[in-house]
């Protein structure tokens, strides 16, 4: 599909404005996961330990209501969040309360059957996890994080060469870094379904990036002439239409996820909404700027030992 036609943009001249741009991105992402490292983030319950509970109940039951008759009978420290379809309510308790682990979800039920006699409830579902299981899955999901990272490099590297992988990586960590740093400034929850979109978008990231790099190959073998940031305009222009279709049509099905998927899944879909946008940048103004680069860098050792 052809959508912009033949173009001529020079994106590896606009590199040094998208280093700084990344870095300063970067560089929040980093805050972001030492913070979260540390527990001192928006943490779920997932990683820092409490109950979840979902309730459908048979009438609307106004959320500010619902969280006095929680306050009133001693469960003050409730997260509620409202889910209009079906007259659910998503409740999460963390485990810095008076109540003992187990007996939080015990502790809601009785405090809604005792103030709505007249709306009566099932739950959904119930999930406790306590601190140390929490603190565990969090460590855990660092190094998963680390490990898929480094296996990205490795098949990059191995498919093109160590310049190209060290690109893909860059990139690749950027677009993670560039997602926390976003959850983190808007103090949204950091739980196992954020990892997953992290994860998601580090795959998505990579097919975009060998998307370019594979252009870029083919160019390089036909030994075109010219300065090397040249023949990466060249075949970064001649992908374009294709990157941006394939994005648009990403992006397209994640917002429908955002606007029409549920509570549940509410931030999911943001990540990934997030996730597609920056993966289409990092692609063109990081990953190939920095094997310009290490190219134009190579070819300056070359000369010199010649």
């Amino acid at each position: 599909m052809e959508l912009l036609g033949k173009t001529n943009i020079d994106f590896i001249g606009k590199r040094n404005i998208a280093f700084v741009i990344s870095a300063i991105i970067s560089i929040v992402g980093i805050v972001g996961i030492i913070q979260i490292s540390r527990g001192a983030a928006n943490m779920g319950i997932d990683f820092s330990g409490g109950t979840s509970m979902q309730l459908k109940f048979t009438k609307p039951l106004p959320i500010a209501d619902a969280r006095a008759a929680l306050s009133k009978n001693g469960i003050a420290k409730a997260e509620l969040q409202e889910i209009k379809d079906g007259n659910k309510l998503l409740i999460k308790i963390d485990k810095n309360t008076s109540l003992a682990l187990g007996k939080a979800a015990e502790a809601v039920q009785a405090a809604f059957k005792k103030e709505f006699a007249d709306n009566t409830f099932i739950v959904d579902s119930s999930t406790e996890i306590g601190p140390s299981i929490g603190d565990k899955l969090r460590q855990d999901t660092l190094v998963a994080v680390f490990i898929s990272l480094l296996g990205i490099i490795l098949y990059v590297a191995w498919r093109f060469d160590l310049k190209f992988g060290i690109g893909a990586i860059v990139a690749t960590m950027h677009d993670c870094l560039a997602m926390i740093a976003v959850f983190y400034l808007m103090n949204k929850e950091i739980n196992l379904l954020f990892i997953t979109a992290v994860l998601t978008i580090a795959g998505y990231s990579l097919t975009d990036t060998v998307v370019v790099f594979d252009r870029i190959r083919e160019n390089l073998h036909k030994n075109l002439k010219g300065a090397m940031h040249n023949i990466f305009n060249l075949s970064i222009n001649e992908v374009l239409s294709r990157t941006i279709v394939t994005s648009l049509t990403t992006f397209l099905a994640a917002a429908s996820l955002f606007v029409f998927g549920g509570e549940v899944i509410h931030d999911f879909s943001f990540a990934l909404v997030v996730g597609i946008l920056v993966a289409t940048y990092s692609s063109v103004f990081v990953a190939s700027p920095i094997v310009v680069i290490l190219e134009n860098r190579a070819l300056v050792k070359q000369g010199e030992k010649a």
